[in-house]
């Protein structure tokens, strides 16, 4: 035990030398390309088994581990970011929704970045929005670029809709607490498409139960929804009434006015398509 306790700190003690590294006059082993030493003695003539130096960093030394560390940093770093995305969007396409990608066609989209440069603030506030306007207006990719922006900061943020979340509270009867719980959990909740699900008064008690745990649980909140302002603020029942009054407490109303979207990326495919064909007449 000893011995090799012994040859353990040895090696630890012990200057690895290369064909270009030479003796200095101080009898200290110096890095044959950056000429700084790559030993040091040790403190008032003290030694230790025996040996009065021990290894130091050279600059060569020093700038390759900091190499090393940057790298292993940079790979932690997106395998965290591949982690969060994998478990924060419901669909891999919310990837590619990022302020990178944009066409800058959305006025609203400042916003957003604001949202994402002020998340401590915005986090620690609890300020959440509500985006709304028209279909096709980049509501979602809008808010797929905040979430993107800050699982990219290492942030978890879940993207998702009520049609999944109802699906997976019936598939899970006896673990709804749990479920909702988990959601409440993340940083950001992202509510895509809100008011698409079907108005059951078992679905509306289930958004309902959603967001108010959801504000309950003091953190933001950003959803998007096809329906108006004026439908939010004069809501057609009771049942409706206290889920958006939930949501209108919680969110900031922002309406989001790009054009429409999907009608743009049509109108572009069908231009490409009759590039493709010469100008041919065809019935599409």
């Amino acid at each position: 035990m000893t011995d090799t306790f012994t040859d353990t700190i040895l090696n630890m003690t012990d200057t690895a030398a290369t064909p270009e590294d030479y003796t200095g006059e101080d009898g200290l082993l110096y890095c044959g390309k950056c000429r700084q030493p790559k030993e040091a003695y040790f403190p008032e003539g003290k030694t230790l088994f025996g040996r009065d130096r021990h290894p130091r960093e050279c600059d060569c030394q020093r700038a390759a581990r900091k190499e090393r560390e940057a790298a292993e940093k940079q790979r932690s770093h997106l395998e965290t970011v591949e982690r969060l995305k994998r478990r924060g969007f419901t669909d891999p396409a919310m990837r590619e929704w990022t302020f990178a990608n944009d066409n800058g066609k959305c006025p609203q989209m400042m916003k957003a970045k604001s949202y994402v440069e002020c998340w401590e603030q915005i986090s620690g506030g609890n300020y959440g929005l509500l985006l709304w306007g028209q279909v096709g207006t980049g509501k979602s990719y809008l808010a797929g670029c905040i979430a993107n922006a800050l699982m990219e900061q290492e942030i978890p943020v879940c993207m998702t809709n009520f049609a999944l979340i109802l699906n997976d509270l019936a598939a899970s009867f006896k673990d709804r607490n749990e479920y909702i719980s988990r959601l409440c959990s993340f940083p950001l909740l992202i509510l895509d498409d809100f008011g698409m699900e079907r108005g059951t008064e078992y679905g509306l008690e289930q958004v309902y139960n959603v967001i108010d745990s959801r504000y309950r649980s003091k953190k933001p909140l950003i959803v998007t929804t096809n329906l108006t302002l004026e439908e939010l603020q004069h809501p057609e029942d009771t049942a409706h009434a206290r889920i958006y009054d939930r949501l209108l407490e919680m969110c900031c109303p922002v309406c989001v006015t790009g054009e429409n979207f999907w009608k743009a990326t049509a109108q572009a495919k069908m231009e490409r398509l009759k590039t493709l064909l010469n100008g041919k007449e065809i019935c599409l």
